[in-house]
């Protein structure tokens, strides 16, 4: 026997982990609401009333007949639809299948709730599925086919209600470019579409694989008409393997698992529900009474064939979910399968569990084997079988007293000892396909261990399409922090951001463990909760080093305690800086007995210890920012702060930069002592000031700059501002930097640069000396290196030249806030470009592990994109199951008959665009049977200002389906795409006359472009057909 602690590395090498599952079941639209329903035993089937059926289009001669049966199970709300999230025009989303519109949103969710953005998703995703028969097609779209304009239209109703392009549809809107299949099997459909999974996953074809079925269909409330000896039952119930069964009820659903190898699940850190350790999938051939009747050889077969491809004796195997129609002919033809199955390997009595969820949620036709999987995964997940429905006494035709088998009735405890809970799960479809899982548990105790993090902190990420959306993911997750104590913050924060995508509504938080991030954004503090709206971008980080004068004893002696990467990179420093220094720096860095509040020492004042202090800091700073994904495009560096930038760029290798900043500050520290004040003056006020022997030692903002010189001329000047009112401050510096007062030094230090290896830079940077970019002369000469020591820092130039782009952020790396502050004080700032600083001021209250989280967190709220995988490499962290984006669904449903058409009607929008406006109501509304709210666009709605742009549009209004069109709203960003765009193209022809191609539009994607190139060709032609000049006799230019 094998105990859970044991593996068995050829069966985990075969084996297929489910790492995610989704669904929209009766009264159930999330996997935990689905758990709970079975727990407490509820029967999720509806009862109309005649009223209900009537309003639903049911004939009144079917309220007459005695057999029919008012029953159903329904899903909630399967005419609404999140359109705009998924980048349909409501004229497109209302001719879509609803069981497409199912299965995407499912889709997105399966992933979401697995922890990945398929976006950033660098392997390949396959999808394997398959849908039930398209009744809204046929009952709302076919009615209304005469309305179609053209055949672009009449081939996208085919694309939108064809079931053979479900996955294919997918695959496109969620860029999944593993195998796309669909999967055909009446009953069987999403359990034989799993297998299909698991074979293409253990043949390398994708990495991770969706997997699932959808039924779905219109009118979503209607009864059906009970015939004795069918598949349906006389009363709406199911009973499965009862005396009294007689038959199923037909119900709606979607239900999706998201699948991965096992021991790639185990590795990425995925949360595993269950393993399917063999799958088998065969047909009944003829060996049956007909066509449609199940057959024990092939459903024995089947089993069979799973359990040994598992490798797993049926004597292990403890519980299996049941196909369970509750039919008086395939009950016992089930168990008898299974029994004699299960004798190949055992003659054991009455161990095994059975049960059906269709006793809960009735037959779900394509959806119905996945739905059996998603209820045997969270069973043995959470170690406790439901009962299964209805079941009193068992059908006189099965012989349960002589099988494996009976029927659980009641919530189970499932205790397996110190044996893994084994499962088995049937679907059987009608027309012979079989299939048959073996699933088990997998033990948190073998999944590698999760690392013991010395973090305090944790940096919580939200972020959706619409603020109201980001309120609602903001309240949901708050509810499932407090009902799920158990999990680590640590692994709620990783999965938020490794396995979400960043939409432009966004949110974040740094919290330190569950019951504080609960309460966090339950009150949504704005203190602790940060929001923000940025367009998707990845905007481009400028690097600032900050210069002497900022340091301080235990600078970045947090981040030096719990990042290693930073810890990494200050001992490499150390020790490379170690012969030149003759001591250790990390001893005065970071003194024994001292706190990272500990007040400065005299030490690190000294300019010999300050400069390569700041540069080590400055440098693993940087490093360790650029591990996490956030990577310069630019930088600048204050005085010493270059030569960090200078070295990141590669113009010094690490060791010749160490060596050359140890140098400069001794050589300094060497020279005769002097002063330097800082003054709120422009630079034309302070030249004259200067006299002969004092020097500007940096422009730092347009009215801040530095004068360097020695201590009796700086103490002269400052007596000489005092009595002017304009204030000083001393800077606490022991030497006179960037005056003539360096020149001593300057040859030597030249002689010094000229015996190293300069390199071209690699990423562009400002140079002090110039306020611009630096060249690669500069860069490489050793004479430029020897002027910066000695002439002006022209660092207001630089930033001015860094914000020229308004997208740019600049960030400080270096203690404090100095250069941040300098660079808000450039009057050409504007307040949408960001200023931030990544290591805290001596005087700042937060630690640096939570100071540098919080920048963090605010470049991504500024649309910055970090690496969440390499910010966690370095520890084993999981993916947790949490709750999935709160669509905002509005109702997308094509009437029949001669209805009168449905405004879209759903949860309110941060969206502009209103459903309807008044001075437009006389747009067709043949062709456009439902005016809908438009998508959320950054761009403000501009009205039409003439008539060209009215007609246009009116167009893009009917065509799209949309209630206003600005003449700025791009046709694609408001849903249209190609097929539809020929359609258009072919409206602008008609309407104006005049050849106007596909290109155009293109080209022109908005109302007021599309206008003015009208414009254009009206011009050029009315220039072609003008008359000659009757003075001249000429032709006009252009005329053949």
């Amino acid at each position: 026997m094998e105990s859970v602690n044991k593996l068995n590395t050829a069966a985990d090498e075969a084996s297929v982990a489910i790492i995610g599952m989704s669904c929209r079941f009766p009264e159930a639209s999330d996997i935990e609401t689905f758990w709970q329903n079975l727990k407490q035993a509820r029967e999720c089937i509806s009862f109309f009333s005649d009223e209900e059926l009537t309003a639903s289009g049911t004939p009144p001669y079917f309220l007459k007949m005695r057999e029919y049966v008012r029953a159903k199970a329904i899903i909630p709300e399967s005419d609404m639809f999140d359109a705009s999230f998924f980048g349909f025009n409501p004229g497109d989303a209302e001719m879509t299948d609803i069981q497409h519109r199912i299965f995407l949103e499912c889709a997105w969710e399966v992933l979401e709730s697995a922890g990945y953005d398929p976006a950033a998703y660098k392997g390949l995703i396959g999808l394997y599925a398959g849908a039930g028969i398209n009744t809204y097609f046929l009952n709302n779209i076919y009615p209304n086919l005469g309305l179609v304009g053209g055949s672009a239209d009449a081939y996208q109703v085919m694309l939108s209600n064809d079931r053979a392009f479900l996955p294919t549809m997918i695959s496109y809107k969620l860029n999944l470019r593993g195998p796309s299949l669909n999967v055909q099997t009446a009953c069987s459909t999403s359990l034989v579409a799993v297998h299909l999974a698991c074979q293409s996953l253990l043949n390398g074809e994708c990495d991770m694989a969706m997997a699932g079925g959808v039924s779905a269909g219109s009118p979503p409330k209607e009864g059906y008409v009970y015939e004795e000896g069918m598949i349906l039952s006389p009363d709406g119930h199911c009973r499965a393997f009862d005396a009294k069964a007689g038959g199923t009820v037909p119900g709606n659903g979607c239900g999706i698992v998201l699948l991965k190898r096992l021991p790639e699940a185990l590795t990425h850190g995925d949360y595993i529900y269950a393993v399917i350790r063999g799958s088998a999938v065969n047909n009944d051939g003829s060996l049956k009474v007909g066509y449609t009747a199940p057959g024990v050889t092939g459903q024995r077969d089947v089993i069979a064939e799973a359990q040994a491809i598992a490798d797993i004796p049926p004597d292990t195997i403890t519980y299996v979910e049941t196909h369970g129609t509750g039919t008086v002919l395939g009950d016992p033809i089930e168990i008898q399968a299974l029994t004699e199955a299960f004798h190949t390997g055992t003659e054991k009595k009455k161990f095994c569990a059975i049960g059906s969820v269709k006793t809960n949620i009735g037959h779900l036709d394509a959806a119905a084997g996945v739905a059996s999987l998603i209820k045997t995964a969270l069973v043995i997940k959470h170690g406790m079988i439901p009962p299964s429905l209805h079941f009193e006494a068992p059908n006189p035709k099965i012989a349960f007293e002589n099988s494996p088998f009976y029927v659980n009735t009641e919530l189970s405890e499932w205790n397996t000892g110190d044996m893994p809970r084994r499962a088995g799960v049937s679907s059987f479809g009608i027309g012979g396909t079989n299939a048959h899982m073996i699933l088990e548990e997998w033990p948190a105790a073998v999944r590698a261990p999760r690392t013991e993090t010395d973090k305090s902190w944790h940096l919580v990420l939200l972020s959706a399409k619409t603020e109201s959306a980001l309120n609602k993911m903001t309240v949901n997750l708050a509810d499932h922090l407090k009902s799920h104590p158990e999990i680590q913050l640590a692994d709620v924060a990783y999965t938020l951001q490794a396995g979400r995508k960043g939409f432009d509504y966004r949110g974040m938080a740094l919290c330190q463990n569950i019951t504080d991030a609960e309460t966090v954004f339950r009150n949504m503090n704005p203190r602790r909760v940060l929001t923000s709206f940025r367009e998707s971008q990845d905007r481009s980080v400028a690097f600032m080093f900050s210069g002497q004068g900022s340091q301080y004893v235990n600078m970045g002696r947090g981040l030096y305690q719990i990042e290693p990467a930073f810890r990494e990179q200050v001992d490499l420093c150390s020790e490379l800086l170690r012969p030149h220094l003759g001591y250790d720096l990390r001893l005065v860095l970071y003194p024994p007995g001292t706190s990272p509040d500990s007040q400065p020492s005299d030490d690190i004042s000294r300019t010999a210890v300050a400069q390569p202090a700041l540069f080590v800091i400055e440098y693993a700073l940087a490093r360790l920012l650029m591990e996490w994904g956030i990577h310069p495009k630019a930088m600048i560096g204050h005085s010493i702060g270059e030569y960090v930038a200078a070295c990141i760029a590669g113009v010094f290798s690490l060791e010749d930069a160490l060596s050359l900043v140890a140098a400069r500050g001794q050589m300094v520290q060497e020279l005769p002592g002097g002063a330097m004040t800082a003054l709120p003056l422009p630079e034309k006020d302070i030249i004259p000031l200067l006299g002969s022997t004092l020097s500007l030692a940096a422009v730092n903002a347009p009215c801040f700059c530095v004068v360097s010189g020695s201590v009796t001329d700086i103490e002269q000047l400052e007596n000489q501002l005092a009595p002017q009112g304009i204030e000083y401050r001393r800077l606490h510096t022991s030497h006179a930097f960037h005056s003539e007062m360096m020149d001593p030094v300057m040859g030597k230090f030249t002689e010094l640069v000229g015996n190293l290896r300069l390199n071209r830079p690699q990423i562009p940077y400002i140079s002090n000396l110039t306020g611009t970019w630096i060249t690669e002369e500069q860069a490489t000469d050793p004479a430029y290196w020897a002027k910066h020591l000695r002439e002006t820092v022209r660092f207001s130039d630089g930033v001015k030249e860094l914000l020229r782009d308004p997208g740019r952020i600049l960030l400080e790396v270096g203690p404090g806030r100095t250069l941040s502050t300098l660079a808000m004080r450039q009057t050409d700032r504007t307040t949408e470009q960001i200023i931030l600083n990544s290591l805290r001021h001596p005087r700042d209250q937060q630690s640096d592990e939570a100071f540098i989280l919080t920048t963090l967190g605010r470049l991504w709220l500024a649309g910055v994109s970090a690496d969440w995988n390499k910010f966690h490499a370095r520890e084993q962290r999981y993916r947790v199951p949490l709750p999935t984006y709160p669509f905002e669904r509005k109702r997308y449903w094509a009437e029949t008959g001669d209805r009168k058409p449905k405004t879209g009607t759903g949860p309110e929008t941060q969206s502009r665009i209103p459903s309807s406006e008044s001075q437009q109501n006389d747009i067709s509304e043949k062709k456009s049977p439902s005016q809908h709210s438009g998508p959320n666009l950054a761009n403000a709605y501009v009205a039409p200002r003439n008539e060209t742009e009215q007609i246009l549009t009116e167009i893009f209004r009917e065509l799209l389906g949309v209630g206003k069109v600005g003449i700025y709203d791009s046709f694609f960003e408001l849903g249209g795409h190609s097929l539809l765009a020929t359609r258009v193209a072919s409206r602008l022809r008609e309407k104006f006359r005049m050849e106007l191609s596909l290109s155009d539009l293109f080209e022109e994607p908005t109302v007021a472009g599309l206008a003015g190139h009208i414009k254009n060709i009206h011009m050029t032609l009315q220039k072609l057909q003008a008359p000659p000049d009757p003075k001249t006799g000429n032709r006009t230019e252009g005329e053949l």
